[in-house]
């Protein structure tokens, strides 16, 4: 384990100097510690918190290890599994930035596993910009001091605005307040207010101009009386390799041998921390489900198979060659 909670564990390669395969699956989930864990098995699917989000993607870590070694197949180069932290919430990927600092470039790639995205290869990374927003006024009582600002009142009317702000379709990009809280009692004029504000795009000129937008309106809400305060909580650059790179069509190739579509995508992952820095990496899934990121969340018992095989598929395919 390094100081930030990742987990890592080597399977050495025949070739000491070879550069090594990074395979990773973040363990933390959006729920507090808190929810209960208990699992529920129906004929076709298990349903628990966090089960396929990225409970699965951490199991495949395992499972990838144990079908090499039941098929005594052997690698040339060293095999890195990581379980990493702070993929979720406002964890801004600091686990994976600290994987990518120990190995730097000095890697084949990443192999990133999020447990329901089977069928999906992820080689673009959006761009994400996080805020926390603060507004603060002298607060009163809602009747004698009506018509003062009210921090509750100010930041809900700055809400109003960014909602209004138009986003394109292509590329897509969107806007998202996820938090709003303040005030201290029905008939006090709120003295505090904060929301969070969740910035996405698909192109990073989009996504900075959409930064400088809100930023703007941030700024004409800061007045006498009332002060706008907006601190970034959260960034996730964007990167992508092409589509015809080798690893994203090893991606493609491995799915497709098991009877599933492939289809290339995008997304904000752990990816976006070696994509930024021009490492390749790539996105993979272990099987389908839904209700991600709620406590019915649930996955698809049936394809997980092929899913773990299209994975050893390509940990063995990237530079191992057999020993039977």
């Amino acid at each position: 384990m390094d100081s930030l909670g990742n987990v890592y564990a080597r399977l050495p390669g025949k070739q000491k100097k070879a550069k090594p395969l990074i395979v990773s699956a973040h363990l933390d989930t959006v729920f507090p510690t808190s929810i209960s864990l208990q699992v529920k098995k129906e004929a076709e699917r298990i349903l628990a918190p966090g089960i396929g989000d990225n409970s699965l993607g951490v199991a495949a870590l395992f499972g990838i290890l144990w079908s090499l070694r039941e098929r005594n197949i052997s690698l040339q180069h060293d095999v890195w599994f990581v379980a990493n932290v702070g993929e979720e919430g406002l964890g801004d990927l600091r686990g994976m930035r600290g994987v990518v600092e120990r190995f730097n470039d000095n890697v084949i790639g990443y192999l990133v596993l999020e447990g329901l995205a089977l069928g999906h290869v992820y080689h673009r990374a959006i761009g994400v910009r996080r805020y926390r927003i603060s507004v603060k006024t002298a607060g009163g009582h809602s009747w004698s001091d009506y018509g003062k600002p009210s921090a509750v009142h100010e930041l809900a009317a700055l809400v109003t605005q960014l909602t209004e702000v138009r986003l394109p379709r292509e590329p897509r990009t969107t806007l998202n307040v996820g938090t709003f809280g303040g005030g201290t009692g029905i008939n006090v004029l709120a003295s505090e207010a904060k929301c969070e504000l969740d910035l996405r795009s698909e192109d990073p000129k989009t996504l900075l101009k959409l930064i400088h937008q809100v930023e703007d309106l941030f700024k004409n809400a800061d007045r006498s009386g009332v002060k706008v305060l907006a601190e970034i909580i959260g960034e996730r650059p964007a990167g992508e390799i092409p589509a015809d790179h080798p690893l994203v069509q090893l991606a493609v190739t491995c799915t497709r041998e098991q009877g599933l579509e492939a289809t290339l995508t995008s997304g904000s992952t752990d990816a976006n921390i070696p994509l930024s820095n021009g490492i390749p990496a790539v996105v993979m899934g272990i099987t389908t489900g839904g209700s991600a990121h709620t406590p019915q969340e649930y996955i698809n018992v049936e394809p997980v198979g092929k899913g773990l095989e299209s994975l050893v598929r390509f940990v063995e395919l990237v530079g191992g060659e057999s020993s039977e």
